[in-house]
């Protein structure tokens, strides 16, 4: 299939490998993060990382949507699924995501709460004209990837009229995430993890442009690389990193030309800063509250915001005990560091975000990697 079998092509995969092995300086460790999950599970899937050198290191970022959405916003959204006029829609990695005392969406559906999954935001407004009766909630989340959508049915549901659609929004925003990061050392010392260059998102980047992330370049001296999702993507990006890094070059290179430009979608990005505007500030699994992180309704389609909409309590709430993916998602630590890996944390029973979510670094190495993580965490512990 062409643009797919291309970048799974075995033999160039292996011309990739040995380019890498021979431009990574062995006296040198190399820390490359990707931000987003979808890197890391294409990571594991196609096992890039046993086609690159041991002293080049792929540190797991908190790319995830699902992961980074904090307890506090979870509790919120399932009180709402819990109120009689109200049908709560959502797309389908958030269901099962484990909120306060373990409960989830998925358990407030079981419980009697109208909690339906949907594959667009366009769903839940059909859902909304079919049920003139009902208040119809849309838990909007993600990163500018699919905040477009959101922005688009909040527009549509003015234009028809439709008084009984709203959305909780969630959306946050990439840069800000990547900034907090390489402040995090300033902030606090203990989350300090040494990085010399990202793959950059792709899917985020097709909407933002590269143009974004220059300031990584020209604030924090740090390389970028917008990276494909296939493994070749993946294994090239790596290779134009470890050059930058070589000749100390702090550029923003697009290796996912094909997609993304510099300026990225500015249709989208118009009808987003129509709809929406950036907050203060917003709470980030992991990383804790982050300036100027995440977009909230503007006042002029208020109508349609579920937090102005409907009265939700105060709520304080708190992550589960001995759970390691705040840690997982900065950076800090990988799934083998936590003691609920593979034991009380498995997908089937998931504690942390990061084990239940699609993208999620744990299920990544539960996915992939299982066997292999569960003997390391062994052999540990018997030291």
């Amino acid at each position: 299939m062409k643009y797919v079998d291309e970048f799974r092509d075995r033999q160039l995969a292996e011309k990739l490998a040995a380019a890498i092995r021979a431009e990574a300086d062995p006296k040198r460790i190399y820390n490359f993060m990707e931000f987003c999950g979808g890197h890391t599970h294409a990571i594991f899937r196609y096992g890039v990382q046993d086609l690159v050198p041991d002293n080049v290191n792929f540190v797991h970022g908190p790319g995830c949507p699902v992961c980074i959405l904090p307890i506090r916003r979870l509790d919120d959204a399932i009180e709402l699924a819990e109120r009689p006029e109200v049908i709560l829609c959502s797309y389908g990695d958030m269901l099962r995501v484990p909120a306060s005392k373990r409960r989830s969406l998925m358990k407030a559906k079981a419980d009697g709460a109208d909690v339906r999954m949907v594959y667009s935001t366009l769903d839940a407004l059909d859902i909304a004209r079919a049920n003139p009766d009902k208040q119809v909630v849309f838990l909007g989340i993600g990163f500018e990837t699919t905040t477009p959508p959101t922005a688009l049915a909040i527009e549509q549901a003015r234009a028809e009229g439709i008084e009984n659609f709203s959305v909780f929004c969630n959306h946050v925003l990439t840069p800000a995430a990547i900034r907090h990061i390489l402040d995090a050392p300033e902030i606090d010392p203990e989350q300090a993890v040494r990085l010399d260059g990202f793959l950059g998102p792709s899917h985020v980047s097709t909407v933002i442009g590269s143009r974004p992330y220059e300031f990584l370049s020209d604030k924090y001296a740090k390389p970028v690389v917008i990276a494909g999702f296939e493994p070749l993507d993946v294994m090239q990006s790596v290779l134009m990193l470890i050059r930058q890094v070589n000749e100390g070059r702090v550029d923003v290179e697009n290796q996912y030309t094909r997609v993304v430009t510099r300026m990225g979608n500015e249709k989208a990005q118009d009808l987003v800063a129509k709809i929406f505007e950036v907050r203060d500030t917003f709470e980030w699994r992991g990383l804790g509250s982050v300036p100027d992180s995440a977009l909230s309704i503007r006042e002029e389609y208020a109508q349609f915001d579920a937090e102005k909409r409907f009265e939700i309590s105060e709520k304080v709430s708190r992550e589960v005990k001995s759970c390691e993916c705040p840690s997982i998602l900065r950076g800090v630590k990988k799934p083998k560091d936590c003691k609920l890996f593979g034991k009380a944390c498995t997908p089937e029973s998931p504690m942390g975000s990061c084990m239940v979510s699609s993208e999620g670094a744990c299920a990544a190495y539960w996915t992939y990697r299982r066997a292999e993580t569960l003997a390391e965490m062994a052999l540990e512990a018997a030291e």
